[in-house]
């Protein structure tokens, strides 16, 4: 009788909590190539609040990998928390681009302003919603890494 082979089994020794923590490290790693390619190379100059998001991003990329060789779950308890908070920063940076925030509750008051999307692609992708986007899809795959582990 065939039974069937569990992700976890000597002959597939790569989990499916494995797999959705190392899609986060992979967008982690893209997202800061990305943000360096664009300072670096194309001489965009991060506002604050891209450095911040910056801040939030650049660990995950040896946290999660720390992780991963081999596979602890518990490396969600240390990139979850970078993850949503730069999340945060991502959205407040959104609603400061669409002018949902006063004047007076910007962050940026001297050198780039952060209410400016300095990078437009399609007419309406920005930095920060790349930002967001990256966040979001990190902390929910951290997130699936933790209740796909803690069967």
């Amino acid at each position: 009788m065939n039974t069937p082979k569990h992700s976890d089994s000597p002959e597939n020794p790569v989990s499916v909590g494995w797999a959705l923590a190392f899609a986060a490290w992979l967008i982690a790693a893209v997202s800061t190539l990305g943000s360096l390619f664009l300072g670096e190379v194309m001489g965009h100059t991060p506002c604050v609040l891209c450095w911040y998001q910056r801040i939030a991003m650049y660990p995950l990329v040896l946290i999660l990998p720390a992780g991963l060789f081999p596979f602890d779950p518990r490396v969600v308890r240390y990139a979850l928390p970078l993850a949503m908070l730069g999340e945060c920063l991502a959205l407040y940076h959104l609603a400061l681009v669409a002018g949902w925030i006063p004047e007076a509750l910007k962050p940026c008051q001297q050198g780039v302003p952060c209410s400016d999307a300095q990078s437009l692609w399609f007419g309406f992708v920005s930095i920060p919603l790349l930002s967001a986007m990256s966040f979001s899809l990190i902390a929910a795959l951290l997130l699936a890494t933790h209740f796909k582990e803690s069967k």
